[in-house]
């Protein structure tokens, strides 16, 4: 996949097969964890991702103390990275590990 593809809807598209003529949707699931972990009391960054994860228009919202997974509409859950990366490293995160899969409609690959 060429570097600048996955940050916009068109070119999953064109890598994923998907016409935008057809009206295809390309959904994304994305898992992440923010570190450092504190296991006693939540980091700010921690809350952070959270607010940033659940305030975002996505489908679908996992919210752990190990790891983190949405879903949803490419262009939304690629606007919420956009604001949980920023948000969580100004709020003292010093690592973001982040998955992105394109998924099917019916929530497999």
């Amino acid at each position: 996949m060429c570097p600048g593809c996955v940050l916009s809807v068109r070119g999953l598209r064109e890598h994923t097969g998907q016409s935008d003529a057809l009206g295809a949707t390309v959904r994304l699931r994305v898992e992440f964890t923010t570190e450092p972990f504190d296991l006693d009391e939540a980091p700010a960054h921690a809350l952070v991702a959270r607010e940033v994860i659940e305030a975002a228009e996505l489908d679908a919202v996992d919210v752990g103390p190990f790891g983190n997974t949405a879903e949803g509409r490419a262009d939304a859950v690629l606007t919420a990275l956009d604001a949980l990366l920023r948000r969580t490293l100004e709020a003292g995160a010093t690592r973001i590990s982040l998955q992105v899969n394109v998924i099917d409609g019916a929530g497999g690959r």
